[in-house]
């Protein structure tokens, strides 16, 4: 297995809607942010993959467009995932450890403003049985959380406090949407937005994108002076159909973290939970501890550009690795309803 680290990272402002901008005049300045983050150009790069949804963008093969932003010469080899960027990470790493690239870009992003994001979410469901219903993601997260509640896994005031704790960490995060809390008492106080959960339980709707630069052996360490090391990932997905799964519990998450080596201490870490109760979820699968630093950016909750939230959660962790403020986290990426589709990495400082 060859050494893999995430030797830059550049994200957008992440704003409820960006007007002004398309998808190409968004990512662009982010791609160029995380080159001259690692002080290199487009020519040193040996592989370029990206991660958005046509969807999204309301047109097929939207991501050719948006290779304007990386340029069009010198010639690239590039490759794009209809997925959460986290998983064009995957894929480039791959590519890596095959050998044929030591390097690659890895970008994604979207812009969510102009449609009613949960109704286009539903398309993700299965198209016989649950499509036709046309239920809403929020609406099948709210099924999720209550089943958790009637189980005795949680309850709608520890839930407030998993967003109050979010929002109130991306007060120090200059990129988040949303910055600050009301005090927990507060948002228990607010109408239901779809029973049991409140409008604080749900992630806003963002416009942005991310960035990363990956590099191997010598290469990361000429690149960064503390590269975050890519020390396992893994990616697993449930089934499509809900009654075979039991909404309370992520099999996919926990053996994603299991084959990916996310087992011992962890500084900090980065979960893609984009409902409160989804968190819960999230630190049971991993078996984190009270003493781990969870989403010190604020999370999804702060801000979750579809798309790219996933492979914010690994930038994160690796901007803290990179900083020295952190030596070992983990972050994970979900797609699809209710945790179904998940992936988990471990990154590390040098020791």
């Amino acid at each position: 297995m060859r050494d893999v680290a995430i030797v830059s990272v550049a994200q957008t402002h992440h704003r409820r809607r960006v007007d002004e901008l398309n998808e190409v005049e968004l990512i662009q300045p982010v791609i160029h942010e995380a080159l001259e983050g690692a002080g290199v150009t487009i020519r040193d790069i040996g592989f370029v993959c990206s991660g958005s949804s046509d969807y999204l963008a309301g047109q097929a093969f939207s991501f050719v467009m948006t290779l304007d932003a990386v340029g069009a010469w010198p010639p690239i080899q590039e490759s794009h995932v209809e997925m959460d960027g986290a998983w064009a990470l995957y894929e480039a790493w791959l590519k890596i450890q095959a050998g044929h690239a030591d390097s690659a870009l890895v970008y994604s992003y979207s812009k969510a403003s102009p449609g009613d994001l949960p109704r286009v979410l539903s398309r993700q469901l299965d198209p016989y049985y649950y499509g036709p219903l046309w239920p809403d993601s929020v609406a099948l997260a709210g099924l999720q959380a209550r089943e958790m509640i009637d189980a005795g896994l949680i309850d709608e005031k520890e839930m407030a406090q998993i967003a109050h704790r979010n929002r109130t960490n991306a007060e120090s995060n200059p990129f988040a949407q949303v910055k600050g809390s009301a005090p927990v008492d507060e948002l228990l106080a607010q109408p239901f937005l779809s029973d049991p959960l409140r409008r604080h339980d749900a992630p806003p709707i963002s416009d942005g994108g991310v960035a990363v630069v990956l590099a191997a052996d010598d290469v990361a360490r000429r690149w960064a002076e503390r590269p975050a090391w890519i020390r396992g990932i893994d990616h697993r997905t449930d089934s499509h159909q809900f009654g075979s799964r039991d909404l309370t519990t992520s099999p996919s998450l926990a053996l994603a973290a299991e084959k990916a080596g996310a087992t011992g201490s962890f500084d900090v870490a980065e979960l893609h939970a984009p409902f409160t109760h989804q968190e819960r979820i999230a630190t049971e699968a991993l078996g984190l501890g009270a003493d781990v630093d969870v989403n010190p950016s604020g999370g999804p909750l702060a801000a979750n550009p579809m798309m790219a939230a996933g492979l914010l959660r690994l930038g994160e962790v690796a901007n803290r690795i990179m900083a020295g403020t952190a030596g070992r986290g983990v972050a994970t990426a979900t797609s699809g309803h209710c945790l179904q589709q998940n992936l988990v990495a471990v990154l590390e400082g040098e020791k």
